[in-house]
């Protein structure tokens, strides 16, 4: 069997088309906008938004944050390049299955996308990486794959696949390139941007400091819920991967434990006791740290747009 009959392919690129204008019907590169990072609406013009709802076999984010639309239109300077971007995407840990959560880059592939742009809010795992900086992925480490969660088991969704796909090469070099001739163009400080490995979690819950500390041993820089599912069903659909990552908050990893058996033998000796704030991390500060910095962020996806080459 190579076709999902839940995927309707045929039905969405209809409807889509049906609702654009002949100059954005085939764009070239696509976007995906995580957490907070939707304003990339801004830097398009011409901008035709399609809602998921319209579209067969989307689902709708539930994620705040996140908006449940894709908008067409131009970016970059002159003509512009034509574009799709993502408002929202969907998580596993939504109820989505995974075939659903790719399937909107499998769309994009369909509409004739040639690269991919994957943004995401992140947590720092690497306590080099201040909150605000943005970390241009070069690998990843992504443990649901490793475990059963990986979004391309199953039967193939398309004759022209290979069953076995190379993730050595996920992260085009090319286009991660890119960002820093942007970040140089746009006159950022060095330390706006770093370099990374990207740990790919299921969520919902943010990670223990235990699961911090393992992960950061494990080499990891950052980690995140999202992202390596739209990474894997691209490379299968032959497109040019890039991610980034915007640091919205430093995951809590204590370098000890607080010893509630030693405050209470401190009590019972009569001693003061004064007891710490536990850190914790919430999503409001991933989505107002999102607002904050998601405009450079969105600058620099705009740049690196309108100078892809046509041969990349």
């Amino acid at each position: 069997m190579s076709q999902h009959p839940e995927l309707p392919f045929a039905a969405a690129i209809e409807v889509i088309k049906s609702l654009l204008p002949e100059t954005l019907q085939k764009p070239r590169v696509g976007i995906v906008c995580g957490s907070g990072l939707g304003g990339i609406v801004d830097c398009i013009r011409d901008v035709v938004l399609v809602p998921y709802k319209m579209i067969p076999g989307f689902a709708e984010s539930t994620v705040p944050g996140h908006k449940s639309s894709l908008a067409f239109g131009l970016m970059g300077p002159g003509d512009g390049v034509p574009v799709v971007a993502m408002l929202g995407r969907f998580h596993p840990y939504e109820g989505h299955h995974m075939r659903t959560v790719v399937y909107p880059v499998r769309i994009m592939a369909k509409l004739g996308v040639t690269e991919v742009i994957i943004t995401n809010a992140a947590g720092g795992l690497n306590p080099k990486l201040s909150v605000g900086t943005i970390v241009v992925i070069h690998d990843h480490l992504a443990l649901p794959n490793m475990t059963g969660m990986n979004p391309l088991l199953g039967p193939l969704t398309s004759p022209r696949h290979q069953r076995f796909i190379p993730l050595s090469d996920a992260y085009s070099p090319s286009l991660r390139r890119l960002v820093f001739l942007a970040a140089h163009h746009l006159s950022l400080d060095p330390s706006a941007l770093a370099e990374g490995t990207y740990a790919w979690v299921s969520g919902p819950t943010y990670e223990t400091p235990a699961e911090g500390r393992f992960l950061r041993l494990a080499g990891a820089d950052v980690v995140g819920m999202s992202t390596v599912p739209e990474v894997l069903a691209a490379r299968e659909e032959g497109l040019n991967v890039m991610a980034l990552s915007l640091v919205t908050n430093a995951v809590v990893i204590p370098d000890g434990y607080r010893s509630i058996r030693e405050e209470v033998l401190a009590e019972l000796a009569g001693k003061r006791v004064e007891l710490p704030v536990a850190d914790v991390v919430s999503h409001e500060e991933v989505l107002e740290i999102g607002k904050a910095k998601g405009e450079v962020m969105m600058k620099l996806v705009e740049w690196v747009v309108g100078s892809i080459p046509c041969n990349i």
